[in-house]
């Protein structure tokens, strides 16, 4: 069962995000609304996924926090976000960014898809509706980029 850290300062939405992860067979090990409880969840549970807003409670963004993880070695990185223009500006650490308001079957699709970048670097379509890879990925048996 891969484990999940959902990192977003909406505790709506983060409680509906967990429900839905944990009715899909994930394992949620946490939710945090701030760059430094993520980081020290993050620590503590050993997640192989996140999944990042940008703008956080603490006024910190979500793409400091993958930086801040790279001693854990590979995590899968989902941005999950209204700003995704600022997401692609900046070049954020991470494999792909869901682009909000999404639906909840669009997430899932999101995670199996970053998922399998992690496990091979490759990635299978079809793509969620504002779903966007940050990355160079195999799709199809082509280098995307």
């Amino acid at each position: 069962m891969l484990k999940v850290l959902i990192v977003e300062d909406d505790p709506i939405i983060a409680e509906m995000t967990e429900d839905f992860l944990v009715g899909c067979g994930y394992e949620v090990c946490g939710i945090a609304r701030s760059v430094d409880d993520a980081v020290v969840a993050a620590l503590r549970r050993h997640p192989d996924l996140l999944v990042l807003d940008v703008r956080l409670a603490d006024g910190g963004l979500g793409t400091e926090i993958p930086g801040r993880l790279t001693s854990l070695g590979r995590i899968g990185v989902l941005y999950a976000t209204g700003n995704m223009r600022q997401l692609l500006q900046n070049g954020a650490l991470g494999d792909a960014c869901l682009s909000k308001p999404y639906r909840f079957a669009d997430l899932r699709r999101s995670l199996e898809i970053v998922t399998q970048m992690v496990a091979s670097g490759m990635a299978s379509l079809p793509f969620p509706r504002g779903f966007q890879i940050l990355k160079p990925v195999v799709i199809g048996g082509k280098p995307e980029g």
